[in-house]
């Protein structure tokens, strides 16, 4: 039997409690936690040797599968290289299960290599962290580390769904020998069962009466993991009820005849009196945060404060903190989206055709902001219009939109694609799963989510990526043979193309030096060694005629490599933003 037969047997635990997916950054210290889930028999591993980029990945496949992916490293700074994917999975409520090997306790401060304070390490950015102990003489030893393993895998697992650490300090000797046999002892496992809240019959009539007494209603979706059966309760609640149902591509929302999803181009410099005719009396949100800031100041300033008398109900699972990101909400209501969403249909409709109502006067409200959405649609095609001739980074991922394949997932970077990508949106017919690291927005692990993503599943997976963060990043594609169906879209403008976009910075004479990032790479080389499929473009009809090819499955990953011209895409924001200004003096 192993030395450390408890730390064997946390594998068979992880296993039994629906864990499925391990990433391993290679390290002395951390060898037991290593050989007992390398010699699982049920467990998939990979390994990543920077830790940074293996949070990441982590990170991508979680997002998939919506299920704790494990991250074990070993001691020392290599945990601090953690941080950024812990932060993100944190805000973006992703569940990881951490496992740090430490030093015992008692060497801290004694001048040892490879240690530090790794307890509570992570801060406020893991729902709860839990200390091994290093002796496992006394029989307690294996219950405490037993219960310790069955909580933190379920509380990573309940609302809100989020990471949480073990610190796992070991002592030598880490490696069994050809005497010992390795095999894990049976475990215990325990099981939590989620909370179901339901809503009383009083609070659900309190609820009903803010309903009728609102004039004006509005769903705003914040970014969500697509889910069909929303989509559809809530292409039904605007339809038949009236309501509009605004969101941004993170929500997953698709752009078609009946959700609002430019809005943050109509509600750039939007008047006071049509953004007065764009109020609701009753907001309801749902999902995590919102991409855009002009969608944020409408919402703060159309109903913050007590000048304008309103209603604001968010929906999440339970309740564990208020999200109240416009500064307007008056009722947190602890429930599944898509179960509350129904039942609120299904009562509303009901009492409509009880009382005959069916008129179509309720649709004002709705069709108020599918004309404001229209015409900002118009004026986005506008712009992309006149500047066909020229392959800018927004035309390239709007050619890009156009031709991703069917039913693929799509990751988008920070910065600018993000942003591109929320202005030019997918169609329904695409049915394109849309995710992105909007938990801190970092562009730090982007093509390493990415590369996650693909891991998880053999759908397309594309990435859409500026410069800068592709090659902050690219140890995503050194440690392990990349997924055949990762497509990697790299728009190179050979530097921080945002702070061209951004007033403050681009008004900078210190702007290229210390705020955008200059480099003349292109990916070429990276490629090369990553052995992924290489291409560059620079014009339009290049790109079109590169795309079809590029999306179809083969055995390798592709990158496609655009290159553009800073200066033409700062012109062509710049066209856009002087359009707008002009958008509501329009008919």
């Amino acid at each position: 039997m192993p030395v450390l037969q408890p730390i064997v047997n946390i594998a068979e635990l992880l296993y039994q409690k629906g864990i499925t997916d391990v990433i391993v950054s290679p390290g002395s210290r951390s060898a037991p936690l290593t050989l007992a889930v390398a010699r699982h028999p049920h467990l998939r591993v990979r390994v990543l040797a920077d830790e940074r980029s293996a949070g990441f990945v982590a990170l991508g496949i979680a997002q998939q599968t919506q299920n704790p992916v494990v991250l074990i490293c070993t001691s020392g700074s290599a945990v601090y290289n953690l941080a950024p994917a812990v932060a993100e999975a944190y805000f973006q409520q992703v569940p990881l299960l951490l496992l740090t090997a430490d030093r015992p306790h008692e060497w801290l401060h004694q001048q040892d290599g490879q240690t530090m304070d790794q307890v509570n390490v992570f801060g406020n950015q893991v729902k709860r962290s839990y200390d091994l102990p290093a002796d496992y003489t006394h029989p307690d030893t294996r219950w405490f580390i037993e219960r310790s393993v069955n909580e933190a895998v379920s509380l990573s697992r309940l609302y809100p769904v989020g990471p949480v650490h073990i610190n796992v300090p070991l002592r030598e000797p880490f490696y069994p020998t050809p005497q010992e046999s390795f095999q894990t002892d049976r475990v215990r496992v325990i099981h939590t069962l989620p909370a179901n809240p339901t809503l009383s019959a009083e609070t659900w009539h309190t609820l009903m009466a803010d309903w009728e007494n609102s004039e004006r209603k509005l769903i705003a979706v914040g970014q969500i993991p697509r889910n069909r059966s929303l989509l559809d309760i809530l292409s039904k609640i605007s339809d038949e009820l009236g309501i509009p149902i605004i969101g941004e591509i993170v929500s997953n929302l698709p752009s078609n005849e009946r959700f609002i999803t430019h809005t943050d181009t109509f509600l750039s410099g939007i008047p006071e009196e049509q953004a007065d005719a764009l109020r609701p009396d009753l907001l309801i949100t749902l999902g995590n945060s919102f991409l855009t800031r002009n969608l944020k100041t409408f919402f703060r300033q159309s109903l913050g404060g007590l000048t304008h008398p309103h209603r604001h109900w968010h929906i999440q699972p339970a309740v564990d903190r208020i999200q109240d990101s416009f500064q307007s909400l008056t009722t947190l209501i602890p429930s599944d989206p898509l179960i509350f969403l129904e039942k609120l249909f299904a009562d509303i409709d009901y009492q409509q055709f009880l009382q005959g109502d069916d008129d179509d006067d309720s649709h004002e409200f709705l069709n108020r902001w599918l004309q404001a959405d229209r015409k900002a649609a118009r004026l986005i095609n506008q712009t992309l219009a006149k500047a066909e001739s020229a392959l800018t980074d927004w035309s390239a991922v709007q050619l890009v939109l156009e031709q991703i394949p069917e039913q693929s997932i799509l990751h988008l970077a920070n910065s600018m694609p993000v942003r591109y990508a929320n202005l030019c949106g997918l169609s329904e017919q695409q049915a394109v799963s849309v995710s992105a690291n909007r938990g801190v927005s970092g562009i730090d692990g982007c093509l390493s989510t990415a590369v996650g993503a693909a891991l998880a599943t053999d759908q397309i997976v594309t990435v859409i990526i500026g410069d800068v963060a592709f090659f902050y990043d690219r140890n995503a594609l050194w440690s392990a043979p990349v997924p055949p169906n990762l497509r990697i879209i790299l728009l190179n403008n050979d530097g921080g193309h945002i702070f061209r976009m951004i007033d403050g910075p681009s008004r900078q004479p210190e702007l290229e030096t210390y705020f955008e990032t200059p480099h003349g790479y292109t990916a070429r080389n990276t490629a090369e060694d990553a052995k992924i499929q290489y291409q560059l473009c620079a014009t339009p009809v290049t790109l079109q005629s590169l795309l079809p090819d590029f999306f179809r499955p083969g055995k390798q990953a592709k990158l496609l490599e655009i290159s553009t011209d800073k200066h033409v895409n700062q012109q062509q924001f710049l066209a856009y933003k002087k359009r707008l200004s002009t958008l509501w003096d329009r008919n």
